[in-house]
């Protein structure tokens, strides 16, 4: 009675009903498929089964009649064969679907590689085209050599001549000739420099 009534109650879920299928793990059973697949792919099963077929031929041809269990025609080796291609032709597949996957799988990581290396080789690219021009904007060390050489030279040259300005003045004050002050020499040789440059004097 109670029973009755918890199935007809609504508010609790009913069973499943039909047959029950037993369940497996797929990845246990794609396996054991790809390892029968890879062993009879080989050379060592098409040996032994051909060594069993010679067997089963002989067996039931020349042993005697009362011990031969297929005889002629051999129709239970016919039906083994069939059952044996019947079974082989879907693992062969899925083991082909499963590797098929992983190829799939590997095909992706690949590509997500290959753009994840070109990304950082034109980033490497932009970084090394950076540098040389940065590179060709920085004075190298011949240059700034050259440069101090120079600055050098014109340093000895304007002390050469302040040093001859002075001397001149220093003859013309002796000499008592009332000559020019000794703020015009500066003035010549502010000029000079101005010459150098190429600037105007003033």
């Amino acid at each position: 009675m109670s029973d009755q009534r918890r199935a007809e109650r609504l508010d609790q879920p009913r069973e499943p009903r039909g047959v029950k299928l037993p369940r497996f793990d797929p990845e246990a059973f794609g396996r054991w498929s790809e390892g029968i697949a890879r062993g009879m792919g080989t050379a060592n099963f098409i040996v032994y089964m051909t060594v069993v077929i010679a067997a089963w031929f002989a067996w039931n041809t020349l042993a005697p009649p009362d011990l031969r269990f297929d005889p002629y025609t051999f129709t239970f080796l016919t039906l083994v064969l069939s059952l044996q291609a019947s079974y082989a032709a879907p693992l062969i597949l899925l083991a082909q679907n499963r590797q098929a996957d992983r190829d799939r799988v590997a095909l992706e990581e690949d590509r997500r590689r290959a753009t994840a290396q070109k990304a950082d080789t034109e980033y490497l690219a932009r970084e090394i085209a950076a540098l040389r021009i940065a590179m060709g904007e920085v004075a190298t060390r011949d240059f700034l050599r050259s440069e101090l050489a120079r600055l050098a030279e014109e340093l000895d040259e304007a002390a050469q001549r302040r040093h001859r300005l002075e001397r001149r003045q220093q003859e013309r004050a002796s000499r008592g000739s009332g000559g020019e002050p000794l703020d015009e020499p500066r003035d010549d040789l502010d000029g000079d420099f101005a010459a150098r440059d190429g600037r105007p004097e003033g």
